[in-house]
């Protein structure tokens, strides 16, 4: 039987493992190590949503959402988006549906928030995501944010 998945907020207690969480030596050059985007979330604290992975009482990932943002703020067309910033699954936990279980949550969460849309943006490449957002139902919508793709995921009403 499987421990049940969940996500916790980053606390006192928690902080230094969320730290310690690497991801494969072929990906570290593809996604940025939690701490970083721990300092990310703590300076942009009105658009980061972070959470840690759990199955059970096993720290397995972490995943940081981004709220209504604007990608190109000069331009008056863009729009506000939401999506997936940052996704580390423990290198020794990888291809165990941590990182489906994530994506949906954070889908979730903005669904509950009133959006329709999901971005996630990844580094194109051999070691990359690409296949397992693509695997999840993202495209790419054609914009690079800097050297990372852009996908877009429409969200149900369900």
């Amino acid at each position: 039987m499987t421990s049940p998945l969940r996500l916790e907020k980053i606390t006192s207690d928690n902080v230094e493992a969320a730290c310690a969480l690497e991801v494969r030596p072929d990906q570290a050059g593809l996604v940025k190590p939690v701490a970083w985007s721990l300092a990310q979330a703590y300076a942009t604290p009105d658009i980061a949503w972070p959470r840690l992975i759990f199955d059970g009482e096993r720290l397995v990932g972490f995943v940081m959402a981004f709220l209504d943002v604007r990608f190109a703020p000069e331009n008056p067309e863009d729009r506000l988006r939401s999506g997936l910033w940052r996704l580390n699954i423990a290198a020794d936990r990888q291809g165990r549906g941590y990182g489906r279980f994530a994506v949906e949550a954070v889908c979730e969460e903005i669904r509950r928030r009133g959006r329709t849309r999901v971005t996630v943006s990844w580094v194109p490449g051999a070691h990359g995501p690409e296949g397992f957002y693509l695997g999840l139902g993202f495209k790419p919508t054609g914009e690079m944010s800097g050297d990372q793709v852009v996908g877009e995921l429409e969200l149900d009403d369900a």
